[in-house]
Formats: C-alpha cells, sequence, structure tokens
C-alpha cells in the first residue's frame, strides 16, 4: 500500500490530492474521486482500495465550549492537501439534515438571516464608501457604482455572525473595533475581486447593472480594484494581528491562483473535479473561511474553535460556489444578471459539464470545437441537463453543506448560530 505524510507547504503549492472525509481522512487519487463521483447518487463512500493515500493521522478531538484562558492543542498548519478536507464529505451513517423536500423545513430569507446583524449590516454601510477614500472622485465613482449594486453582504454578514456567535463563548458583550475593521475589509477585498473579474471575464452586467469597466474603462476599472485592495491591505495592517494579516492576505494570493488555474485550463473537457474545487477554493471559498476564522481569532477563542469556524466557511463557500455554477444552467438572463450559459460559452467548465461528461462523449466533441457551429452551445446545456450533470452538482453542493453544518456544532446554542445554519440552507433553497 502507497503511503504519504503530509508535508509542509509554507505557500500552499497547488493542490493535487483531495482528502476522503470518512473517519480515517484519507487522501484519495484523481480515479477514485471520479469513481466516487459516479456513485455519489446512491450516498454510499466507498473504500478506495490499495491505491489509498494516507495522510498523516490526528487524533480526534472532543468539539466542546471553552474560553479563551483554556489550555489549547496546537492545531496543525493547514497543508495543501488537506484545505479541501473532501469531495464527497460523505460518512457512513451520516445523518440526513440537509433535505431540501421537508416540510418542517421553514423557508429562509436573506431579511430574516441577517436580522441578528442587522445594526451591524447599517454601520458597515455606513462606513464603506468612506473608507475607500474621497480624494479621488473617479475612485469614488466606481466604488459607488458596485457598493450601489445590490451586493448582499453575505461575507460581511458571515463576520458579523460569527463574531457574536464566539464572543458569547467569552464572555465579550459587545463586537471589538477589530471585528467590525475586518468585515469592512472582507468586503472591500471581494468587492476588488469582482471588478477585476468583470475586467477579465469582459462582463458587461454585474447584478443587472453596467459593470465598472464598462462606465469608466478598463484602465480605471483595474487601478480601482488595484486601490482597493491596497486600501484594504493598509487597514489590515493596522489591526497590527500577525496571525490575521497572513490569513487575509493568502486570500489576495489564493485569487490570482485561482484565475490562473481557470485561465490555463479552459475547454479542456479531460480536467477533474477536484481541479474544479481547488479553483473554487481559490476563487470563492478562500475569502468565506479567511472571514469567518478571522472572526474567530479577533474573539480570542481557542484555536481548534477557529479551525472549524475556518471549516465551516470553506464548505459553505464551495457549495455556493456549486449552486452558482448549477444556476447559470438553470436560471434565465434576468434571474443571472448576465447571459445564461456564461462559463460553458467561456470555456469554464464547472461541476455539471464535468459530471455531464462522464456520460455524454458528444458534449466532448462540441465543447472542444468551441462552439464553432450555430445553436451549439444550446446543444451542450441541453446535453448537460439530459445527462444529470445539474442533478449531481445538486448532490454534492449538499454535501459541502452537510459538512458546514457539521463544524458548526463547538458553537453554543444562540440566534447567531441558528442564522449560520440558516445561511447553509438559504444557499441550498436557491436550487429548489
Amino acid at each position: 500500500m502507497m503511503s504519504m505524510t503530509c508535508h509542509s507547504l509554507e505557500g500552499r503549492a497547488v493542490l493535487d490530492l483531495v482528502a476522503c472525509g470518512c473517519s480515517s481522512n484519507a487522501l484519495l487519487d484523481r480515479s477514485s474521486v471520479r469513481n466516487y463521483t459516479k456513485a455519489s447518487s446512491k450516498g454510499i463512500c466507498r473504500g478506495y482500495g490499495a491505491r489509498q493515500l494516507v495522510c498523516g493521522r490526528r487524533d480526534r478531538i472532543r468539539c466542546g465550549v471553552s474560553s479563551m484562558k483554556t489550555a489549547e492543542t496546537p492545531v496543525p498548519k493547514k497543508t495543501a492537501e488537506t484545505l479541501l478536507n473532501s469531495v464527497s464529505g460523505v460518512s457512513q451513517g451520516f445523518p440526513r439534515v440537509l433535505d431540501l423536500n421537508e416540510e418542517s423545513r421553514r423557508p429562509v430569507s436573506l431579511t430574516n438571516l441577517f436580522e441578528v446583524v442587522a445594526d451591524d449590516l447599517l454601520t458597515l454601510n455606513q462606513n464603506l464608501q468612506s473608507i475607500v477614500g474621497a480624494e479621488n472622485p473617479v475612485l469614488m465613482s466606481a466604488a459607488e457604482q458596485i457598493f450601489g449594486a445590490g451586493g448582499k453582504r453575505m461575507r460581511p454578514a458571515l463576520v458579523f455572525l460569527v463574531s457574536r456567535a464566539t464572543s458569547e463563548i467569552v464572555g465579550l458583550k459587545e463586537l471589538t473595533m477589530e471585528h467590525r475593521r475586518l468585515a469592512e475589509i472582507i468586503e472591500m477585498i471581494h468587492t476588488a475581486s469582482l471588478i477585476h473579474d468583470d475586467v477579465l471575464d469582459e462582463s458587461d452586467m454585474r447584478r443587472g447593472k453596467e459593470t465598472v469597466h464598462q462606465m469608466f474603462g478598463t484602465r480605471v476599472a483595474v487601478l480601482a480594484g488595484d486601490f482597493m485592495f491596497a486600501q484594504s491591505s493598509w487597514y489590515l495592517a493596522n489591526l497590527e494581528n500577525l496571525q490575521v494579516i497572513k490569513l487575509i492576505s493568502q486570500v489576495i494570493k489564493d485569487f490570482a491562483s485561482g484565475e490562473i488555474k481557470q485561465a490555463s485550463s479552459l475547454f479542456d473537457c479531460d480536467v477533474e473535479l477536484e481541479e474544479y474545487l481547488i479553483k473554487s477554493y481559490y476563487k470563492t471559498a478562500s475569502l468565506i473561511a479567511a472571514s469567518t476564522k478571522g472572526a474567530a481569532i479577533f474573539s480570542g477563542v481557542d484555536s481548534y474553535i477557529a479551525e472549524k469556524m475556518y471549516d465551516y466557511g470553506k464548505n459553505l463557500g464551495l457549495s455556493f460556489q456549486v449552486v452558482d455554477d448549477i444556476l447559470d444552467f438553470t436560471q434565465s438572463a434576468e434571474q443571472l444578471g448576465k447571459p445564461a450559459g456564461t462559463d460553458l460559452a467561456k470555456g469554464n467548465l464547472t461541476a455539471p459539464v464535468i459530471f455531464a461528461l462522464e456520460k455524454e462523449p458528444k458534449l466532448r466533441d462540441i465543447i472542444e470545437s468551441e462552439f464553432s457551429d450555430t445553436g451549439s452551445l444550446d446543444e451542450a446545456i441541453r446535453l448537460v441537463k439530459a445527462c444529470g450533470g445539474i442533478e449531481q452538482a445538486q448532490e454534492l453542493a449538499k454535501e459541502k453543506a452537510h459538512l458546514a453544518i457539521q463544524n458548526l456544532e463547538c458553537l453554543p446554542k444562540s440566534a447567531f448560530r441558528l442564522a449560520l445554519e440558516d445561511m447553509v440552507m438559504f444557499n441550498l433553497q436557491r436550487i429548489e
């Protein structure tokens, strides 16, 4: 039996393997992952035989509520191989808590979801534009365009929810300045990434409005994004917490890594599911994971709970990205705020396509032709739907969501923990 010990990767090199999520915390090779995806709809976590790669053993830790004064067990630094935790996220005896068809499940709206941190979000909205800086009218106009484009403020809301949920553990009555500044920094980084994404994707619309580069030109859009990255970094440095500075700085690097991975695999029908998840982590989940862990760090909880908050953000972020990629096939242009099938048209193959490619050879031919024939894009979308790619992607989104719910078990029951759980359910409601 081959085995591999997790090695330290300071720079978090490109992931080649994805962990299994069963109790052994084993790593799978690529063929194993693909074998899993074919069986995922049956809810089976199979053994992976002689080629299974084992990544060090961690003793099982009970998740308890402890104060910041409790002696801590050091949490190993996350290596590249363990960042994604699992493609399957399914273990034997997995509890059935995310059935979207259960009658007892109550609908979740963003208004209700954020109600417990509504005052925090109001303060954030008032501060965002002033934080960008008023010295340059063009940059201010660009910031106003995207800040006012109807964003959900999901990431800062998560910062506030985790901040308040973890503050209860250590007896903090109010959020600190660091908590609030972190939420503002996270939204600035997210906004900067959207501006740059729209330039790279040549997108004309964002949330139903013209993009910054469409209104002000590519040069201004790039500079506006750069400025917001720089400004957020300056505020981050002023928090004077090295652990959080390293955590959030890595996110900016991950954005670039994700874009490079995406650009290097366009129209590549051999792209693997774990490669898609790695890219999704870099582009989406990394920021959410850093947000939730950073909030826990500023609350002063022990490192185990902080790591669980990181895992919650990571799994929620991956689930959100998979759902977004499903909606690219199932919603109209009006609902999406951009043309349907945009990612596929540009050669960005997402989870529904990767699953469908396993069953339909004709789809490969169409994609590799880069949709040169009239109507070929519509035919490719039809094949993705007909081959069960949407349904398998839905299962993947639910599995990641299930892990996110489990990650919250270390928090005391409260309105804030309930809101964090509801955030997971709200995401899945989008594909009902």
